[in-house]
């Protein structure tokens, strides 16, 4: 069997990846792909901690849409990482891996609330931890809440998954001469103000000296390469 380059990850989704290309909310052939892509790596022995947005329901910048205030938009954006990384844990039950939702926010009777040392002794059991409720606080995106989590774990690797193959000077879905970047530095995202996460995340992970590999998630295979080979995708370190 291969064997990973890393002991423990941390596996950022975003909420749009539930939903794969139906115009839905979330769908179950796209949940049933990135469960088994996580369970690849997961029988390889990895320690996966996962990040989920929940952009498919509900973001907290579309206050302004609905013309109430940011702070409650974003409260609704932490319940709706809450309602996918729950759908995403009985996904991912069903196919025989172990999990564990913890949440930063208080849902007596259906999440756990989040707790460092609990994650840490799961992780070390074998379970992948799913966070969600973001950091529990409004104007912090998934992005920070994974960044943060990664630190937190003391993973060695944050892997960012997308819909495109890594970082790209522009959006190489409008622009067909977009030019893509196989490795870059923290500096190099931060200063080209390159929109792959936001800048509170990759600071938190410059400070902290976790590499980030941004990888197609829907590439058949590209987990289990960014994971055995570090192939593939971007690397910023």
């Amino acid at each position: 069997m291969a064997q990973s380059a890393y002991k423990r990850i941390l596996l950022k989704l975003s909420g749009e990846s539930l939903k794969g290309e139906s115009p839905g909310v979330i769908d179950h052939v796209a949940c049933d792909q990135i469960a088994d892509a996580i369970c690849e790596v997961y029988e390889l022995g990895v320690q996966i901690g996962v990040v989920i947005g929940g952009g498919n329901i509900f973001r907290g910048n579309m206050a302004e849409q609905f013309g109430f205030a940011r702070t409650p938009a974003d409260h609704v954006g932490m319940l709706a990482t809450t309602i996918n990384g729950l759908i995403l844990g009985q996904v991912l039950t069903t196919k025989g891996c172990t999990t564990r939702v913890m949440s930063a926010l208080n849902f007596d009777g259906i999440v756990e609330p989040y707790n460092w040392t609990h994650a840490l002794h799961s992780l070390n059991k074998g379970q992948i931890v799913i966070f969600v409720g973001g950091t529990g606080n409004p104007y912090f995106t998934t992005d920070t809440t994974a960044a943060m989590r990664a630190s937190e774990i003391e993973a060695e690797v944050l892997l960012k998954a997308t819909k495109v193959d890594g970082i790209y000077d522009k959006d190489p879905m409008k622009y067909p001469d977009a030019v893509k970047s196989e490795r870059l530095t923290y500096a190099d995202v931060l200063t080209q103000n390159l929109h792959v996460m936001d800048s509170a995340a990759i600071a938190l992970c410059r400070d902290n000296k976790i590499p980030i590999h941004v990888f197609n998630l829907f590439e058949k295979g590209a987990l289990l390469n960014a994971v055995i080979e570090k192939s593939g995708g971007t690397f910023v370190s």
